[in-house]
């Protein structure tokens, strides 16, 4: 196998997933840049511009049949390596999506094949438990180890920090967390450690956390532009508008994202159950098997609330999430059978138009 897509994290799992027959006619290559319908590629050797196909555009249904920011995809080269065509997206490790913003119901893909998310929160107005919780879910039901870094750390006394650390191993009692500030040369030499060669990391947050001064500071070069916050809420502007994909010198690979003020979820039964694990293993003692959890008698989590083992604001999130899932996979089907039923009407009406 080609050492160079080898360090751009082609590994063991990959390679067991490639089919002969397809390496006959094209390349492997791991897309790096996606900006709306334009993509960036790279097979380890150069960076490609790439489009997709005729075939590819026609044949998709929605945008997770989309090529995003760390997947990789058979291609052919043309124009002495200056082009790539996109025929096919290889099989996916993980990935990663949210609902679209707005009221539109739809996924947001984030980024693929990633083994590690980094969920940054700074240890000023930002810092929030509730919204840390909505970051896990998404995490966690895309099966990706989650990681978290709190920066800031120069803003607040160590008490302060330690106390903040201990309320999220309330919740998440064996994650990583590295509290840093973006200011301190030993917190970064510290950071760059965590970082292993060949493995996919995504950075994840609100605007204004700190990611992209983070992220000049591991490649040690000023590439991406820094904007102010505002004193008022303490929130930041959207400095990353598109996703990239970046190799740092010990070959570790981050994906930036756009800050995400919001974080809407969809479709995240299994991701709820390992987030909020304890009210899992509780609702296995409800006296009904389709318990909500809110009004029903012989409920184990109600009762466990009444008793303070689970705090109201835990318990509210997870509702509060619950719910949103619910209502947004919902309307996501509906959706889904409107556009079936009007390409196949589509479809006919063609047929129809042809045989006239």
């Amino acid at each position: 196998m080609n050492d160079n897509i080898e360090r751009l994290g082609f590994d063991e799992w990959f390679r067991d997933k490639i089919d002969p027959t397809k390496l006959e006619n094209f390349k492997l290559a791991r897309v790096i840049s996606v900006n709306k319908n334009s993509f960036v590629v790279s097979t380890g050797q150069k960076d490609i511009y790439a489009e997709l196909t005729g075939k590819f555009l026609f044949s998709s249904d929605s945008s997770e049949d989309f090529p995003t920011v760390g997947d990789w995809v058979y291609t052919q080269l043309f124009d002495d390596d200056s082009l790539a065509i996109i025929h096919e997206i290889f099989p996916r490790k993980s990935l990663l999506k949210r609902k679209t913003p707005g009221k539109k119901i739809e996924y947001q893909l984030i980024a693929a094949n990633i083994d590690k998310a980094i969920i940054m929160q700074s240890l000023d107005s930002n810092f929030n438990l509730r919204r840390l919780e909505r970051y896990l879910v998404m995490i966690n039901e895309s099966k990706i180890t989650p990681v978290i870094f709190l920066s800031k750390s120069d803003l607040i006394g160590q008490d302060e920090i330690e106390s903040k650390i201990n309320d999220i191993y309330k919740i998440i009692p064996d994650i990583k967390i590295t509290a840093f500030s973006n200011n301190n040369l030993q917190d970064i030499e510290n950071i760059k450690a965590l970082f292993t060669l060949s493995e996919t990391y995504c950075l994840l947050g609100s605007s204004g956390v700190g990611k992209t001064t983070l992220l000049n500071n591991l490649i040690h070069q000023d590439l991406y532009k820094t904007q102010a916050i505002r004193e008022k809420d303490g929130r930041g502007k959207h400095t990353t508008t598109r996703r990239e994909l970046i190799v740092l010198e010990n070959g570790a690979i981050i994906i930036d994202s756009p800050g995400m003020r919001e974080l809407g979820i969809i479709s995240i039964e299994s991701g709820l159950d390992n987030t909020f694990n304890e009210i899992a293993e509780l609702s296995e003692q409800c006296r009904f098997a389709d318990c909500t959890h809110t009004i029903e008698e012989g409920c184990a989590v109600l009762k466990a609330l009444e008793e303070g083992i689970i705090s109201k604001e835990r318990y509210q999130n997870y509702i509060k999430m619950y719910k949103e899932s619910l209502y947004n996979e919902m309307s996501y089907y509906e959706k889904r059978q409107k556009d079936k039923k009007f390409g196949k009407f589509m479809h006919t009406y063609m047929k129809n138009k042809k045989d006239k």
